[in-house]
């Protein structure tokens, strides 16, 4: 049973005590075994209003240099997903090599999971905070929310994809000219238990300056 987001702490006003370190057994478990679902593994049911309201809420509370907040989120779920697939499979119609599997597909892309957030990366220049800077913080968003669903009992899965990377996809989905996908979220249920995957070797990774 997925927790109730009501049980989760509200965000404390600036300046208040925060838990800058707090150890928990239970989060490094959970951190050590954390699998993301395939994306063919998606099942009902997936989280509800609150539920999505909360993860958002959390997948905010990255490092952010100069407090931009650099992203927003858009939520593709219930009949948006396929009103979603039909924007994509709009613009690859007229494509060479497209036949109707493709479309079919694309027609699909976000039924493949009760629901998705996307994430979209706000960066523009700044006179100060590196846009890279605040690429990053994207990325740690993506990966809170992750976090995140995996606490609160849900599977997750953080895919790009051709729409992250075609302009058009991203004009189609609502992206400004300067933004782009750092992520979409997946979430729902997982059909059947995950298994571990294959782990790049941290030995030849790690080394001492």
């Amino acid at each position: 049973m997925p927790i109730d987001p009501r049980t989760i702490p509200e965000a404390p006003p600036e300046n208040a005590p925060a838990a800058a370190a707090h150890e928990s057994a239970e989060m490094l478990a959970a951190m050590a075994l954390r699998r993301s679902t395939k994306i063919a593994d998606f099942v009902e049911p997936g989280p509800d209003d609150d539920q999505i309201a909360a993860l958002i809420r959390l997948a905010a509370r990255v490092p952010d240099h100069g407090k931009l907040g650099p992203w927003r989120f858009v939520l593709i779920a219930g009949e948006a997903r396929a009103r979603a697939g039909e924007k994509l499979a709009e613009l690859i119609v007229n494509d060479d090599g497209v036949d109707e599997v493709r479309i079919d597909f694309a027609k699909r892309h976000f039924l493949r999971a009760p629901a998705c957030v996307m994430i979209v990366s706000t960066a523009a220049p700044h006179p100060k905070i590196p846009e890279w800077e605040q690429t990053l913080s994207s990325g740690a968003v993506c990966m809170n929310m992750l976090l995140a669903a995996h606490a609160m009992g849900f599977a997750a899965c953080w895919l790009t994809e051709w729409p992250t990377y075609d302009e058009r996809a991203r004009g189609a989905l609502g992206l400004a000219a300067h933004e782009r996908v750092a992520g979409f979220i997946y979430l729902g249920t997982a059909g059947k238990p995950a298994t571990e995957r294959f782990r790049a070797d941290l030995d030849g990774r790690v080394s001492h300056f």
